[in-house]
């Protein structure tokens, strides 16, 4: 039996993909996410980690609302480039994102369309502090199929979807290269930072190999 401690045992746990959406003060974003599911059934409650440095999570804050689009094995990588490569505090993520792609809910926040299966609409209950995320606990205010496409699992996504990284060793100048193994982000240095953390996907440096 293994004695060394392995952080990418992370990689085990089963993960969904989603797109959450939220709108608040006229200003609408949306990011990737990993977590939402199910807690209760009577009454019906929704759990959502988002990560405090998304400008999504400030909107979810203010509004007390959002919307969950739930990816399928349709979905292309261009979506996940879109919501998970470019913060909301540097673009407006729907100013050139496809009308035909997404539609607004009744609750005025947009679900997506396209390669999704279902999305939620969401009322935040309870918001728990979990140091870098916050976790929403929510009422789900309304619910719909929209394909019948398998869900998108993070495993998927890592085996299917995501571009496969190519060798890079070392650049012209001589310096290693660090690939963050999540979003594909890649840093130059000989010795990575024990703080350092991705500013793409927010992920440590255990998500970095060195390439």
């Amino acid at each position: 039996m293994s004695t060394t401690n392995n952080p990418k045992a992370m990689y085990k746990l089963s993960y969904g993909l989603f797109v959450c959406t939220a709108s608040a003060e006229g200003v609408t974003g949306g990011c990737i996410i990993n977590t939402a599911m199910q807690l209760a059934s009577e009454p019906n409650a929704i759990s959502v980690a988002v990560n405090k440095s998304n400008f999504t999570h400030d909107l979810i804050k203010k509004s007390g609302q959002c919307n969950i689009s739930v990816l399928s094995t349709e979905v292309d990588f261009e979506i996940f480039k879109h919501f998970g490569f470019q913060s909301g505090r540097d673009v407006d993520k729907f100013a050139d994102f496809p009308t035909d792609d997404y539609y607004c809910a009744a609750n005025n926040i947009p679900y997506i369309k396209r390669g999704t299966n279902a999305y939620f609409s969401l009322v935040v209950k309870t918001e728990v502090d979990l140091g870098s995320h916050t976790l929403f606990i929510c009422e789900p205010t309304f619910m719909t199929v929209l394909s019948d496409a398998p869900s998108c699992t993070y495993a998927y996504y890592q085996e299917n979807i995501k571009p496969k990284p190519q060798a890079v060793g070392k650049t012209p100048e001589g310096k290693t290269i660090w690939r963050c193994t999540v979003c594909g982000y890649e840093w130059e240095g000989e010795e990575l930072p024990d703080d350092f953390i991705c500013p793409i996907c927010k992920h440590p440096k255990a998500d970095f190999e060195k390439v």
